[in-house]
């Protein structure tokens, strides 16, 4: 079967993979000049299962309102004229209920457990390198309400096979010294022994390139501007090279995983999707005293920020701007990825050079992704991962890749359009 996947970030490029492993004739198209330019390009790098709480929580609207008109606020949210930005609020606010938590919960760690299992077994049969550290991921707290609900959440974790410990504060510093040099009290943590880290851009294009040796065409720098539909699905999709040239490629199947830019693609065909951007930033940052860096991935839970050491370099990523597709970098926002590292981790990185990013995390008001298959029969969704896409993103790869073969995935996980 000829199979056109619509973007190369780290979901896209998965789904390639796997996709031609299974047999198929696959065509990747991206925008960018190569893989992972976007969303995948500098992110928090944490492949973080003890994630799986997502943003929509009981506790999460009372913090919001607290954080409003607050420039360096974790969640920012910047109303417009945006009837999508209002829809994907109200969404929010529904799921933010205790139940549709719980229930998130189990569907997220569910995918996330298998997607995890699925990166490490593909690292260990191409020995793909980047940047990789499996040392899991400690979560500290430096508030003691924030940590006596992490262990309510950690204890849930355990009933979905998640090995989540309560660690004291006294156990988390023996976990990262680092942590001793904090300027901020550390309260207690949570950590997760299984969870990674690894550098998401190297990762993808490395995957890219074992896909293309493997067959794969990948077409870059090429706009993606709509598609064209038949009385079976969609005929081809239209696309403009960087000299301008427009064509339409035409394939048995088409897979849109096009991050935040995915529900623009498809609303012109009729089909709606409850996905929204929430710009995330991060700051790169060269290590300058090894003994006051951090190994082990890291989660603020105050400051809702993560960090990662990529050899020697430190890369802090967090917050979530849902102020529409812009990728402009705010100053305030940006200076307060640097100060916290200042404060907690004091004297570890050249904290004067900073290296800044912003990027669109697509997200959806559940923070659940879409994955399979829309009315349109020949169309796929493989989106709406947040900022979990680094996490989620083989497995979702692999298991799309599974309902385009007609098979049924490994995972329990709702599917779009799979029975």
């Amino acid at each position: 079967m000829k199979i056109l996947v619509l973007g190369a970030g780290i979901v896209g490029t998965a789904t390639a993979w796997y996709a031609a492993r299974d047999g198929h004739e696959v065509t990747v198209v991206d925008r960018q000049a190569g893989p992972a330019m976007e969303t995948s390009f500098a992110n928090g790098g944490q492949v973080s299962v003890g994630h799986s709480e997502p943003w929509a929580n009981p506790g999460a609207p009372l913090k919001i309102l607290r954080w409003l008109g607050r420039d360096d606020a974790p969640l920012l949210f910047r109303p417009r004229a945006d009837a999508a930005q209002w829809a994907w609020i109200l969404r929010f606010l529904v799921e933010c209920t205790p139940w549709r938590t719980r229930e998130n919960i189990r569907r997220i760690l569910g995918l996330a457990l298998y997607s995890r299992a699925t990166l490490q077994q593909l690292r260990a049969e191409t020995g793909i390198a980047y940047d990789y550290l499996g040392r899991g991921i400690l979560h500290y707290f430096t508030d003691e309400r924030d940590f006596e609900r992490a262990r309510d959440a950690a204890g849930l974790m355990r009933e979905y096979g998640l090995d989540r410990a309560v660690q004291t504060a006294a156990q988390a510093l023996a976990l990262e010294p680092a942590l001793a040099g904090s300027r901020v009290p550390i309260v207690g943590a949570t950590y997760t022994s299984g969870d990674e880290s690894g550098d998401a851009y190297l990762f993808t294009r490395a995957l890219a390139g074992l896909a293309e040796a493997a067959g794969v065409s990948f077409h870059y720098r090429h706009d993606v501007l709509g598609a064209t539909q038949g009385p079976g699905g969609l005929s081809g999709v239209l696309v403009r090279s960087a000299g301008g040239g427009e064509r339409v490629l035409a394939a048995d199947a088409y897979v849109a995983a096009l991050g935040s830019h995915t529900p623009l693609f498809v609303r012109p065909l009729g089909v709606s999707i409850p996905v929204y951007p929430a710009k995330g930033y991060s700051a790169t940052l060269e290590v300058t005293d090894a003994a006051r860096a951090p190994t082990v991935s890291l989660t603020d839970e105050a400051a809702k920020l993560v960090l990662s050491r990529f050899g020697n370099r430190l890369r802090v990523a967090g917050t979530a701007e849902l102020s529409g597709y812009s990728t402009a970098l705010n100053p305030v926002r940006c200076e307060a990825l640097v100060e916290r590292m200042r404060e907690v981790f004091p004297g570890a990185a050249d904290y004067d050079r900073p290296a800044f990013w912003a990027g669109l995390r697509p997200a959806t008001p559940s923070n659940v992704p879409l994955i399979g298959r829309t009315r349109i029969p020949n169309l796929y969704l493989n989106t709406g991962h947040g900022t979990l896409g680094w996490t989620l993103g083989a497995g979702s790869g692999k298991a799309l890749a599974d309902i385009l073969s007609g098979r049924k995935p490994e995972v329990d996980f709702p599917f779009l359009g799979f029975a």
